[in-house]
């Protein structure tokens, strides 16, 4: 990959990956609303939204940011199985995208509940602490792991680099 398209790789990543933190953390304040308020358009109003956030932010968010980093492993020298972190960041990626691939058809359920109950229903709903707090916290946690790159490499990228390394037997010393 050419340092330009890198560049536009990596901001294009960033974007995906930072909207995805941003729109968990609006899920998570909307999750807020609907436990703690007693006013029952509050709670109707914060499942609707938490549904349209899901499904028309988070989840696209999360598949590009999943994309884009794929493409940069791929693409650049950290490589996807050279580095323990970029390895351990995707696993991560695609465990919360799976979780949450799972979990949005229950909270569009919860969201036509809130739209069809009646005001003495809609008490009992709460919010929905679990995956959205979960959620960010392994966000986090990757946002942490592409900062820092600890140092560690895997078996493969100790062989990858190994090859790299080594002399290329054909150079003449005796002259």
């Amino acid at each position: 990959m050419t340092p330009g398209l890198r560049k536009f790789m990596l901001t294009v990543h960033l974007t995906f990956s930072v909207g995805w933190i941003g729109a968990v953390v609006a899920y998570l304040a909307l999750g807020v609303s609907a436990v703690t308020s007693q006013d029952v358009q509050t709670v109707r109003a914060a499942w609707i939204a938490m549904e349209l956030i899901g499904w028309y932010a988070i989840v696209p968010l999360a598949l590009a940011s999943l994309l884009t980093g794929l493409v940069m492993s791929l693409g650049t020298k950290w490589g996807l199985f050279r580095y323990f972190w970029v390895l351990i960041t995707f696993v991560l990626a695609v465990f919360a995208t799976t979780i949450l691939l799972q979990h949005m058809p229950d909270v569009s359920s919860i969201a036509e509940l809130a739209r069809e109950a009646n005001a003495a229903d809609l008490g009992g709903l709460g919010g929905d602490f679990f995956h959205a707090g979960g959620g960010l916290l392994v966000l986090l946690v990757i946002m942490v792991l592409n900062v820092y790159k600890p140092p560690g490499l895997t078996s493969y990228g100790w062989r990858k680099q190994y090859e790299e390394r080594k002399v290329s037997p054909d150079v003449d010393t005796t002259t």
